[in-house]
């Protein structure tokens, strides 16, 4: 039985391939993101690759969902798919471009809304459980290692689940 809050599916990043998010990664610990190749906060990417390799062999995963609706994205998926995998060498899971509020906000992100707050710029977080439930929203200026952040997939992490 799949969570309400995946029960979605998203083609990846520059791909015809989709992926059935409650099929790939429920019972995982997942960090949403919301993501621009062309803002302030695209060095964030580091951060997360850093993050995620730290902790993915635990059931930890972070999904990327660039959008424009900050202007900030590529036009071109394979720009964006550049800038993820080539300049910051993006190995977590990167979405086709979508919007992430609004009446247009792709099904994850209208959910994550719901449940939190809409994304007010680039690089807004969610924290999901291994049950499925949305841990906590974090802002733009948040950084993924070294705090508040970190500490709270931690925690997420020792919560007993599927795949703990």
């Amino acid at each position: 039985m799949c969570d309400d809050l995946l029960n979605y599916e998203q083609r990846l990043l520059a791909s015809k391939q989709s992926l059935k998010l409650c099929d790939a990664f429920q019972g995982d610990v997942i960090l949403v993101v919301n993501t621009a190749s062309q803002c302030g906060f695209t060095g964030q990417f580091e951060g997360l690759e850093a993050l995620y390799q730290s902790h993915k062999d635990k059931g930890f995963v972070v999904l990327g969902f660039p959008s424009n609706d900050f202007r900030q994205e590529h036009a071109d998926e394979s720009e964006t798919a550049d800038v993820c995998q080539i300049n910051y060498g993006v190995t977590f899971p990167m979405f086709a471009t979508s919007s992430v509020r609004g009446a247009e906000a792709n099904a994850l992100f209208s959910k994550l809304a719901k449940a939190t707050q809409a994304p007010s710029w680039n690089f807004n977080k969610y924290l999901i459980g291994r049950d499925g439930v949305v841990v906590e929203h974090f802002g733009s200026m948040t950084k993924p290692v070294g705090g508040k952040l970190e500490a709270r997939v931690l925690e997420a992490l020792n919560q007993t689940g599927p795949n703990s």
